[in-house]
């Protein structure tokens, strides 16, 4: 398993020649990062990082519920991505797809397909976010993007949301 990421706390692998892994330990309890999630008012404030704001936040939580995530970057770009959702075990796991609006796959293309995966670790959470791309070169975009960073802005994010709620 190659890692490639920074020496930031969240942590990404490359699995296999389709994923990506991403790795965070939470000093916060289960349920408020779950909590920080999946509510929409909450995901506001995380999605965009430091990087921008979001202005729109569409989440329908079910299974066959859409999502839809909007933010301009600090450089007046916009963004949005959308999917929709396969499997809901509160508190434990989502699994969802995944469609970056300025690049949609073909048709007969899957989308990227993710699980995010929450488990109690002490008094805290380990988020194992495990995105399952269709194709190799899509992996190595994604991975060559400077995703990076921003994620790393929303977990940090997360944590503190997620603190803040105790």
């Amino acid at each position: 398993m190659t890692q490639v990421t920074s020496d930031r706390r969240a942590t990404v692998t490359l699995p296999s020649d389709e994923e990506i892994l991403i790795t965070r330990d939470f000093d916060a309890p289960r349920h408020l990062v779950y909590r920080a999630w999946t509510t929409p008012e909450l995901v506001e404030r995380w999605w965009a990082g430091r990087r921008g704001r979001t202005t729109s936040v569409e989440m329908d939580l079910r299974v066959g519920g859409r999502w839809r995530f909007v933010l301009v970057a600090n450089e007046g770009m916009e963004v949005a991505f959308n999917g929709e959702y396969r499997e809901i075990v509160p508190e434990e796991r989502i699994v969802y797809t995944e469609i970056y609006e300025g690049a949609e796959a073909p048709p007969g293309v899957e989308p990227t397909v993710n699980v995010a995966m929450f488990t109690e670790v002490g008094g805290g959470t380990r988020l194992e976010l495990l995105s399952q791309c269709h194709t190799k070169e899509l992996r190595d975009m994604i991975v060559a993007s400077g995703f990076e960073g921003g994620m790393q802005e929303q977990m940090e994010i997360i944590e503190e949301l997620a603190r803040s709620m105790r």
